[in-house]
Order: C-alpha cells, then sequence, then structure tokens
C-alpha cells in the first residue's frame, strides 16, 4: 500500500451518528428560533466543528447562540448515541485488516474527544483506538475546512503527509484534507457524490475500501 497512514473522519465513516446528531441539531436551533431542517444541517454543518454553527448563526441572524448551548446540544447527542448508536456497516472489518496488515491508522473528528470516546464505546470500536490515535478540533485551533487537524494527526502519527490518506464524507472534511496536501477518498453513504467531487476517489460502501487501497 503506498500510505503510511489512513486518517479516518469518525462520525458517518466511523460510527453512524451523522443522521442523529443533524436531526438533534436541526431541532435544536429551530426551537431556539432559528428554523432548521435536518436536510439544513447536513448541508451547512455536516463535518464541522461546533464553532462553525455559532459563525454561521450569528453571520445569518445578528444573534449568539445562548452561552450553554454546547453543553446542552452534547447533552442530548450524547444521551441519543448511548441508545441508538451503530458502527458504520463495514468499519470493523476494515479497521481489522488495517491491524492485521501492520497499516498504521488514526480517527481525526471535528467532534470533541468526549464524543468521540461516548461513541467508541458504545460501538465497541474502542478497541481499535488508544489514545496516541485518536485526535479531536479540540486539539488544534481551527476545525476543518482549515487542514490543522489532519496536519496535527500526521505530526503527532509522524508520517509526513504526502503519506497519508483521509478518508471524509463529508465536504468540510474533503476541503480540509486537500488543504493539508493529503489525498482524500470521499464515502458518499451519506453524501451525494457532487457534493464530495475535490476527493481522490469516491466509494460508497465501507466494504470497497480495501479494494481501493490496495489498488
Amino acid at each position: 500500500m503506498r500510505y503510511e497512514l489512513v486518517i479516518f473522519d469518525n462520525d458517518g465513516v466511523l460510527v453512524d451518528s451523522e443522521p442523529i446528531s443533524n436531526t438533534l441539531l436541526a431541532a435544536y436551533l429551530t426551537e431556539l428560533g432559528h428554523p432548521t431542517s435536518y436536510e439544513d444541517s447536513l448541508r451547512d454543518y455536516m463535518g464541522a466543528a461546533m464553532h462553525r454553527v455559532h459563525d454561521m448563526v450569528e453571520e445569518r441572524t445578528g444573534e449568539r447562540l445562548p452561552a450553554d448551548f454546547d453543553d446542552v446540544f452534547h447533552g442530548r447527542v450524547f444521551a441519543a448515541l448511548e441508545r441508538e448508536l451503530e458502527p458504520v456497516t463495514g468499519a470493523v472489518e476494515v479497521l481489522e485488516k488495517l491491524a492485521a496488515d501492520g497499516v498504521p491508522y488514526c480517527v481525526a473528528s471535528s467532534g470533541s474527544h468526549e464524543r468521540i470516546r461516548v461513541g467508541h464505546r458504545k460501538t465497541g470500536l474502542d478497541r481499535w483506538f488508544d489514545d496516541g490515535r485518536i485526535f479531536s478540533s479540540q486539539d488544534v485551533g481551527r476545525g476543518k475546512p482549515a487542514p490543522d487537524l489532519f496536519l496535527h494527526a500526521a505530526e503527532r502519527m509522524g508520517v509526513a503527509t504526502q503519506k497519508c490518506l483521509v478518508i471524509e464524507d463529508s465536504p468540510l472534511g474533503v476541503r480540509a484534507a486537500v488543504a493539508a496536501g493529503m489525498d482524500v477518498y470521499g464515502f458518499t453513504a451519506m453524501t451525494p457524490a457532487e457534493r464530495l467531487a475535490g476527493a481522490d476517489h469516491l466509494f460508497g460502501q465501507m466494504s470497497e475500501l480495501m479494494g481501493l487501497l490496495q489498488s
């Protein structure tokens, strides 16, 4: 394999959390007087750190979200994840194969460390990710689409950017990977392929990934 590190996004790539979190985000914003549909949330916020939600609402309305917005939202999300979350179909098999082949991998997510760990514990993916393989937008100054998170992950893992491959399902994540100088494969299970047009390859099922990596 020509890559020395595979960097996974988390939400929507490893754990099937995007429908849960975007349903709750749309409902909470609407509750606060900022009408938002599920489709709006996917379009505007999928793959983004929380500061993007604050920035976009203020830019569009001139109003700031409540100071406790993140805490309330995360409380709702964590409760739902504990009830409903499942791994993305095929993700376990990909991680098993990478580990068996000795291919380094990690996760670099816009979500908080707590959110990543909650999801991994619920789905059993925690066995594949020790602390040294988990990177969050909390670790850097700017979240996706800035390249900072992916650059940070590569540096901590000790791999040159041109030897890294990012697996992403959001336009913001694809932009971040391209800005970091990394190859990126776009996962189209939830995102229309045209929105991931900047990716080097597109694939719709996680079971396809190992074939792409070995081609």
